[in-house]
């Protein structure tokens, strides 16, 4: 059981290791190591494309991150109001939103906004008084809204699960003691659950930052970190791709450890 579970963890670990190990390749060819160097770092970051798409991605994480830690904590916190036959309705939908491939969701989402544009452009263009009124189409905005909509099946199921362990005698202490429901929102719920609405913005950071299938359907003409990489792949793996790839994982790993320090602070005051 011992080898298996180490055979397992190196079938999964091994690559990542290889990938950080080539990034500091001397020769030009990813498979072929003939020197240590960090030469395409320095080709990586000095790239324009390559700085124009970290930036898209930053970009759309960021705010799609935020739309689904807004949205998901007010699902969870509603669906703690509803009846339980509705709930369990709401929970199976929940959950086909988070098995559903990517590739299905990417498609279903461009068809959507497609048809959605097609209705609305028409209405802006009548309403708009000049000769030359905006046009709806695919970009920023289609991205951040597929990212923070799939998130927020994510963030709903990590707040909800810290919702189930609320001490609810608390809240109805503060009811009992003519507080009103805002605040005791912000007194007694939120700092309580903040723990699991930070979680799920930075699992939905990480989703968004790293998403390639739904961000290819709905970009348009926007080209974010992983699209780039795919486009970059299609012409030959080299070092430089390695190289990004360990900053990518690199900033993974910090989002991570910033995260556990983060809820560390926040459960030392409650203790």
């Amino acid at each position: 059981m011992r080898a298996f579970v180490i055979a397992v963890f190196a079938f999964l670990y091994l690559p990542i290791v290889l990938v950080v190990l080539f990034s500091f390749n001397a020769g030009r060819h990813a498979s072929d190591f003939t020197g240590f160097s960090t030469q395409w770092y320095g080709l990586a970051l000095s790239n324009p494309f390559l700085t124009e798409a970290l930036k898209n991605s930053l970009f759309v994480a960021t705010f799609s991150a935020l739309l689904a830690a807004i949205s998901g904590t007010a699902a969870a916190l509603g669906l703690t109001r509803v009846a339980p036959r509705t709930r369990a309705i709401f929970d199976a939908l929940l959950g086909a939103a988070i098995v559903v491939p990517g590739v299905v969701i990417g498609i279903a989402t461009l068809v959507a906004l497609v048809q959605l544009f097609a209705v609305l452009n028409p209405v802006v263009a009548s309403l708009w008084p000049g000769e030359q009124p905006p046009k709806l189409a695919l970009g920023y905005g289609s991205i951040i809204a597929a990212h923070g909509l799939f998130s927020m099946a994510l963030v709903t199921m990590i707040v909800r699960t810290r919702l189930a362990s609320l001490d609810r005698s608390l809240v109805e202490a503060s009811g009992d003691l003519y507080a009103t429901p805002l605040t005791t929102f912000r007194s007694i719920v939120l700092p309580q659950i903040m723990p699991a609405v930070l979680a799920g913005f930075l699992l939905a950071f990480t989703f968004s930052f790293d998403d390639f299938i739904i961000a290819f359907f709905v970009a348009g003409s926007k080209t974010t970190l992983p699209i780039y990489v795919f486009a970059s792949i299609r012409r030959g793996v080299t070092p430089e791709i390695n190289a990004i790839a360990t900053i990518v994982l690199l900033a993974s790993v910090l989002i991570v450890v910033l995260s556990q320090v983060l809820l560390r602070q926040r459960q030392k005051p409650s203790a």
